[in-house]
Formats: C-alpha cells, structure tokens, sequence
C-alpha cells in the first residue's frame, strides 16, 4: 500500500521572466515531463491551476502529469521526527538533476539575488506587472508577505484513492524559496505506521500555494510524489482532516487538528472562501501560515487520539541531500 503525499508550489520554464517556482524532486509525477522522451527543461508541473473543473486541477491533470508516474524506485523518504530537503526551481534545468546543477544557484531562478531580496532592493531586475517581484516570480513583494508552502500525505493504495478526506497537511513552510532558508524543521512526530509499508504517495501542496496581496493571478498549485515514511515507531494514525478557515482576527477561530489542503477559486469543491481585508489592510488570500491557523514546520496535531482502523496512517520515505549548489528547502 501506497501513501501519497500532495506538495502543492509554482513551477515554471527556464528563462521565462515571470517563471513559477516548484518543488523538484526524482519522486515527483512528470518529473521528466509529459512526453515521449524525457525531458531535463520540463515545466510541465508547474503552471497554476485557475478556475478548473476537479478533474483537471486534482494532482494536475490538466496536462496529464498525473500520468507520468516516478520510476518505481524514486520515492521521496520521510523521516519520522526528521527532516526531508526538496529543491525548489522555475524549471527542471534549474535544479541538479539536469547538468549536475550547471544552471542551479541558491536562488529559484538560477540566478544571484541579494540575502533581502524584495521591491525595495530588488538588484537591477524590474518589477512585475503587479509591482511585486518578476524573477523569480514568488507573487510577492518580500519574504514576509511569502504565502507558505505545504506538503500533504495520503495513506492509500492508488492515486486515485486519494480525497480532500485522507490527504493531510504534515508540514508548512511560510516563507519557501528565499535565500538564506529558514533552519531544517525537526519534529516532536512525523509520519507514523502500524507496520511496515510498500510506500506513500505526497502532494506537493505544499504545495498548495496562493497568490497573495494582489502579486498576480490568485490561483493555486499542485504536485504529486511518490513517498515513503521511515523511522516510524508510534501506531496512532493521522486524523480526518477538515477545511482550514481564515483567523488571523482571531486565532480560537482556528481550525484545530489534522487540516485539508486549501481549494480556492476553482470551478468546483473550493473549501475555502474569504472576503474584506487583511490586518495589513490587503485583500485577504488564504495562505499557509497563521492566517488560516498553519504552524511553521510540523504540523504536530495531526494525529487521532487513538488507533483506529479507518483513520489514516502512514509509512516509509527517503531523505534527498544537496547535490549541488542549488535552491534548496527543508521541510
């Protein structure tokens, strides 16, 4: 049995001056694109998912990703109460695995940027249309306006098992993609396992991403990865998770425990509404941070109270270390 785990992040092409960021990583779906042959320039998991039906944003089937699988021996290992390292990038050729990192900087774009990058140092490079920062395209105007990232995990056996019921947020990072990264996330629990397990599968919803504070289209993202949880010693299993709802008025109004990944301005099953204006007087645009009640790091109130046989649980996955003087972020 399979666990998937749903990263949700922006992708895009090489070159491209407004490029989307995405979490890159050999357990990733289309990780050699979408066509025949592999290809090491691929973006095809990286455009925004707006305003679509659920059977084409769902795990990016708008494209077919969803059916370019990983090769049966990529998996993407979680260690329980640990730490796992995925590369972030506007493009495959912007990461490791395309020229040993011939084209990978410690910035998305495979380019050099200042440690405090933002609109009012932004080094020679313009702004984007939307007077946030274009390259790379982060939908942003700082790093503390940065909309979070988030990984979500499924138990099941198939992809197509996977629902908005068993697929949970296990990590967050608020600020992904800004150089110098944040410090690698150590957990009290992670992933759990009654037993040992063939694998799990991961959506990078982590993404899922919003676009924040008018930087853009206000879209999401979604990726898929083939995972495996290692280390596991507790036998609780993950609780069903409900819809993150926005509180960042009033934290009791948060939604505590196990939580959705969030659905937002899409044709169908959104789980996620809002309206009016933030604290900062922006509009408000569902983020993974405290805003819609998500902690930085590990998300610890994930688990049931005790086992129970329809409750989600977890297994096996693999801890991927820099290659290469790249983007890198620890989840």
């Amino acid at each position: 049995m399979w666990s998937t785990a749903l990263f949700v992040i922006p992708f895009a092409l090489a070159g491209l001056a407004k490029a989307h960021i995405a979490a890159f990583h050999p357990s990733m779906y289309c990780f050699n694109g979408t066509g025949t042959t592999p290809n090491l320039n691929t973006n095809d998991a990286v455009d925004p998912l707006y305003m679509l039906s659920k059977s084409d944003y769902w795990f990016h089937h708008i494209n077919k990703c969803d059916e370019f699988p990983p090769l049966p021996t990529d998996t993407l290992e979680l260690p329980a109460g640990g730490t796992f390292t995925v590369e972030l990038a506007v493009n495959r050729a912007q990461t490791s695995y395309t020229a040993d990192g011939e084209f990978a900087s410690d910035w998305p774009d495979g380019k050099d940027h200042p440690d405090d990058y933002s609109i009012l140092n932004l080094d020679g490079y313009p702004l984007s249309s939307s007077g946030c920062i274009e390259s790379p395209n982060f939908h942003t105007q700082n790093q503390s306006m940065a909309s979070g990232t988030a990984f979500a995990i499924s138990y099941t056996s198939t992809l197509s098992e996977v629902t908005m019921d068993n697929l949970v947020v296990f990590s967050v990072r608020y600020k992904y993609g800004f150089f110098p990264f944040p410090g690698p996330l150590v957990t009290k629990q992670w992933f759990i396992s009654p037993a040992p397990r063939a694998g799990a599968y991961v959506l990078g919803s982590g993404q899922l991403r919003q676009i924040p504070n008018g930087c853009g289209q206000s879209n999401i993202y979604m990726g898929g990865f083939k995972c495996t949880v290692t280390n596991a010693t507790s036998t609780t299993p993950l609780g069903t998770p409900k819809p993150p709802v926005w509180c960042e008025d009033d934290q009791s109004k948060c939604v505590q425990g196990p939580k959705q990944i969030m659905i937002w301005n899409q044709l169908e099953d959104n789980n996620i509404e809002v309206d009016g204006f933030d604290l900062s007087g922006h509009p408000k645009s569902p983020a993974y941070n405290s805003k819609c009640g998500f902690q930085d790091g590990a998300q610890d109130d994930i688990f049931a109270t005790s086992p129970t046989s329809s409750a989600t649980t977890l297994t096996k996955c693999k801890r991927m270390l820099p290659k290469h003087k790249r983007s890198s972020v620890i989840f």
